[in-house]
Formats: structure tokens, C-alpha cells, sequence
């Protein structure tokens, strides 16, 4: 309290304590709120015993936030940052609370959301994503956040390799999916901040109106790179209402709720507001890639469980998703 005082944009408010709460449900960096009399901020700091680098990288998940404002409102503020360990253990940063709703697995009876209010909260967060894709990364200064062009062809080499480091003897082998991704891979079609977590629980709801989106959190993952990409990840993660038993058994978010637009729908509305046009069948490659980073992610993950590493019985299930998956891409190869 007394560093943050000290270094605060702006310290109004900020007299005496905070009361800390921890937000459960993050898998990755850590985020509580700071309740101060008449002001809330959050904290977000890396897991216990990591180092600030890589994913974990706090001064770059502040810096970018803090160049993005400007130019995309629904960032937050930042308030602060901190590279001393010896404050509270880590590197952290501050940042205004922005208040709101944000979904889970389903829409709360409680908004009163119908069908045509669902299907507006759809479109925005699509045109919310849009307006993302559009902001200029060398007006914004945020060309430092990229590593270049030739993001499509290090994303399919990466994962790849992550799929091979994290395979365990009772999970397929993916090498028909990723022999043809690396095949199929397009250059790509823009370099663009993409946000690389885009779902409805990192969306924040204005309360007076939950078809109206104030705010966009958790940007670990953002960098610069192909905005197609990112909408692949994030349809990997829209279960709609007509897919399959085994895939509703992953749904996170509301995607299924009367109203949801389906991921053909969303693609087109997408690509019609950003002026891209794909080829027959183009959109199948950001489709079978989305999917695979998916089971990537499900495999690390259940890699752990396997190795005795973590002993979370809901992980044991992970190897059921990662062969599911691995069905579900190759079902799209042709």
C-alpha cells in the first residue's frame, strides 16, 4: 500500500490498507482486488515461484495495455507497475476495477437477456473484436509486441512442438493434423494486435445494459500477429446449441443460449465488418488449427496428471478431450 502511494498514476483514494480478495478461476497468472473506501483496483501477479518472463511477463502485459488504451477503450486503466521483488515477492502491476457482469456457462435469468438481446450482445462482441483488429499497431506503438511477419508459420510449428513435448503413450499422435497444417498454412493476411483469449469470460457486461461490452481482460496472450488466427482460438471454444454430445461437455460460455450466432455466422459477420473475403474452404485451416491449439492445452495440462505432477481428478479426463479432438480435426482434413 505504501509502494503503491508512492507510484500510483493517480493515488487518489488510496489512504490507509486495502482489503484483498483473490479471484478464483484463472489458470495462469494470479488477480485480486484491492478494496479501498471508495475505489477498487486489481492486482495481477505471477503464480508462486515463477520468474517475470515468457507468459508470466507482467511489465509487457502492462505496457501493452497501457499503449492499447488510447486507441481501444475497453482496456483497462492501468495504475501501476512494479519490477521489485521485494514489494510483495514478484514483479506486479495495478489497474483500475472496471465494473460489470461477466458470463460463465450460462446467461443468469437475472439479466433478463432474451433471444434478440443475445443475439445483440453476440454481434458487438464480434464487432468488438473487429474494432481490436483495426486498431493500427505502429500508431498505437505496439509494433514492439510482435516478433514480424510469418506469424501463421511459427504458431503451426510451435504448437506442434508443444504437442510433442506434452504427448503422453495413451493419447494419439496428431501427426496427420499437424502434417497438414504445416502443408496448408496461409501467409498471412494481416499483422494486427490479437488479443489470443478472446471469450465471453474475459468480456465485461455493462450492468445497466449486458448487450453492450465496457471492458477486455486478460491480455497474457496478446501479441501482434494474424487477426484470423485469434478468431480460429476463439471459435475453438464456441460450443453451439446443435454440436455434438461429447463437445457440449466442453462449453465454458453461453454460446449455446437462443440468440448465439453459430461459428459459420460469426465468421461471416466477421469477415464482412473487416473486408476479407476467404476462398472455398479457406476458413477450414484456421478452423482444424484452433481445435489442435485447443487439445494442446488440454494435453500440457493432462500431461501434468499423468506425471503424478498435479493430482486433480477432473485433469484425469483431459486424455478422453485430446482424443476427442484429434477425431474432430482429422473429420476436417478431407
Amino acid at each position: 500500500a505504501t509502494w503503491l502511494r508512492a507510484h500510483a498514476t493517480d493515488a487518489t483514494g488510496l489512504t490507509g490498507i486495502p482489503d484483498v480478495r483473490q479471484f478464483t478461476g484463472g489458470a495462469s497468472n494470479l488477480t485480486y482486488l484491492l478494496r479501498y473506501a471508495g475505489r477498487d483496483l486489481i492486482l495481477r501477479r505471477p503464480p508462486a515461484g515463477t520468474k517475470a518472463r515468457g507468459a508470466h511477463d507482467m511489465g509487457r502485459e502492462h505496457d501493452l495495455q497501457a499503449a492499447l488504451a488510447p486507441h481501444f477503450p475497453a482496456v483497462p486503466t492501468m495504475v501501476a507497475y512494479c519490477d521489485d521483488e521485494d514489494v510483495i515477492g514478484s514483479p506486479f502491476y495495478v489497474m483500475e476495477r472496471i465494473e460489470g457482469t461477466i458470463l460463465r456457462a450460462d446467461i443468469p435469468e437475472s439479466l433478463g437477456l432474451g433471444s434478440v438481446d443475445v443475439r445483440r450482445l453476440c454481434e458487438n462482441s464480434i464487432d468488438l473484436l473487429v474494432a481490436l483488429h483495426r486498431v493500427d499497431p505502429v500508431a498505437a506503438g505496439l509494433v514492439e509486441f510482435g516478433k514480424g511477419s510469418g506469424y501463421v508459420g511459427r504458431q503451426v510449428a510451435g504448437w506442434s512442438e508443444r504437442y510433442r513435448r506434452a504427448r503422453t503413450p495413451d493419447v494419439g499422435t496428431f501427426d496427420a493434423v499437424m502434417d497438414w497444417l504445416a502443408v496448408q498454412q496461409p501467409v498471412d493476411v494481416a499483422s494486427v494486435l490479437i488479443h489470443n483469449d478472446y471469450r465471453f469470460d474475459n468480456l465485461v457486461l455493462d450492468r445497466a445494459d449486458p448487450t453492450r461490452i465496457v471492458g477486455v481482460l486478460d491480455w497474457e496472450l496478446a501479441t501482434i500477429g494474424d487477426p484470423l488466427m485469434d478468431l480460429g482460438s476463439s471459435l475453438a471454444y464456441w460450443v453451439q446449441a446443435d454440436d455434438d454430445p461429447v463437445f457440449q461437455m466442453f462449453r465454458r460460455q453461453p454460446t449455446h443460449a437462443p440468440g448465439m450466432l453459430t461459428r459459420s455466422e460469426v465468421v461471416d459477420r466477421y469477415c464482412a465488418r473487416m473486408g476479407l473475403t476467404l476462398g472455398d474452404g479457406a476458413w477450414t485451416f484456421y478452423e482444424v488449427f484452433g481445435l489442435f491449439r485447443l487439445a494442446v492445452i488440454a494435453q500440457q495440462i493432462y500431461y501434468r496428471f499423468f506425471h503424478g505432477q498435479t493430482t486433480n481428478p477432473a485433469y484425469g479426463q483431459f486424455a478422453l478431450a485430446v482424443r476427442y479432438l484429434e477425431e474432430r480435426c482429422t473429420s476436417r482434413l478431407g
